[in-house]
């Protein structure tokens, strides 16, 4: 598996593949909600598998001093379980130190929690709601 940093048309269709099926067709979120202002700016990553397929991607930004938050992590249903998702994200520790932070930030889905327990992400916050779907903000300091 490989962790690549977005950079091509065609790797960025990959990311809106992979954030379509997921987010708008598997949980319902409205395609209006699932782009913003923060795609042009963010930092992208996209994970290949062994056969060089895209199969997760996520997105990280400046968030304050400090923190470098994560976003629109997603991996392919039929890939889930197999490391993709933990390899992007010890690829976005590296980023955000590469980005001189300390301090990784994100709104997990409930049902997400446990693989970011699993990576040493802690609950800062009550649940909230996003897009419909239950949430709470989860941090780890790198």
């Amino acid at each position: 598996m490989t962790v690549i940093q977005v950079k091509t048309a065609e790797q960025q269709q990959a990311v809106r593949m992979i954030r379509e099926r997921v987010f708008v067709e598997e949980q319902g979120v409205p395609r209006n909600l699932e782009y913003d202002t923060h795609d042009e700016t963010a930092i992208h990553l996209l994970v290949l598998d062994e056969m060089n397929r895209p199969v997760a991607t996520g997105r990280t930004r400046p968030y304050d001093e400090q923190r470098m938050k994560v976003e629109r992590v997603a991996t392919l249903a039929a890939t889930r379980g197999k490391g993709y998702g933990g390899e992007l994200m010890r690829a976005m520790e590296r980023v955000a130190r590469r980005e001189g932070r300390t301090i990784l930030t994100l709104g997990a889905q409930v049902q997400a929690i446990p693989f970011y327990q699993g990576l040493g992400y802690v609950i800062v916050s009550d649940e909230f709601d996003d897009a419909g779907i239950p949430h709470r903000t989860m941090e780890k300091k790198i």
